[in-house]
Formats: C-alpha cells, structure tokens, sequence
C-alpha cells in the first residue's frame, strides 16, 4: 500500500511537471510572437492594441492552466480517498475479528457494545468522506466561476482598450 501512494504522490508530481513545461514552451512561443509583432509596431496606436490583445488570450491561458492543476489534484486526492476506503476497510475487518475474539471470553453483551462502536465509527469515517467530496465540489464550482468572472473582467477591459485605441 506504501508503494501504492509513493507511485501516486511521484505520477502527481510528473503530471504537475509536465503541464508546468507545457506551459512554459507556450509563453516562450507566445513571448517569440509578441516580439516579432511588436517589431512591426509603427505607431502609438498600434502598440496600445496590441497590448490589449494580450490580455485575454493570457487570463483565459492561465485560467485553463489553474482547471489543469486543480483537475491533477482532485484526481489524486479522489485516489488518496480509495487507498484510504481500503485501509479503513481492512482496519473494520481487524476490529471485528477482534471483537468476536474479545466476546468469546466476554460478558454477555460486550460485542453488541463493540459492534455498535465500530459501526458509529464507520458512520463518522463517511461523514468525513463525504464532506472531503462535497469540499472538492465547492472548490470547483468557487474555481470555475472565478475564471468566468475573470475572463468577464478581461474582456471588457479589452474592449476598453481597443476602443481607446482607436480614437
């Protein structure tokens, strides 16, 4: 199970390394682009357009960049959850044969009491799933209307520049 994770945590690392060089072989091509453009730049008005059409294509870039990031890592926590399902699993398993093992030598009504706690913790250990997954949802839903409202924002503003570049 140990290596399980190890292999897990390392896979998470090189997906976060990977989108990382991705997105820096696209800013050197972006960067290689803006320059050649901008040598071309004759006028004032020219060179304030062109700044302005680098907004959106950045913002909506980085926005794609953090859904990226965030997909990775919900990913591996939802992976981080079954590993930690099998672990509780066998751990109920364990508790439970030791119980029985505990009631055979027990007053009676000693593993009514054990099987009722091991239930309650069971329950709880779900309850917290469940809230960790409802945690997840939250934070994607919070993420993906922060990058409409940003990619709004950069929009207008664009627009804005273009319009006051045109006067």
């Amino acid at each position: 199970m140990f290596f399980g994770l190890t292999s897990m945590f390392v896979e998470c690392v090189e997906k976060l390394a990977a989108l990382n060089m991705q997105a820096a072989r696209s800013g050197l091509a972006d960067l290689h682009a803006l320059a050649q453009k901008a040598i071309s730049v004759r006028e004032p008005q020219e060179c304030i357009a062109l700044q302005g059409s680098l907004a959106a294509p950045t913002a909506e870039k980085a926005q794609v960049w953090n859904q990226q990031v965030f997909d990775i890592v919900a990913a591996t926590q939802a992976e981080l959850v079954r590993y930690a399902r099998a672990a509780w699993d066998a751990q109920v398993r364990q508790a439970r044969t030791l119980a029985e093992d505990v009631v055979k030598s027990a007053p009676s009504g000693t593993g009514v009491a054990l099987d009722q706690v091991i239930m309650a913790s069971s329950a709880l250990y779900e309850t917290l799933q469940k809230s960790g997954e409802q945690a997840v949802a939250f934070t994607r839903s919070n993420l993906e209307a922060a990058a409409a409202m940003a990619s709004n924002a950069t929009k207008r503003a664009t627009e804005q520049q273009s319009r006051t570049a045109k006067r």
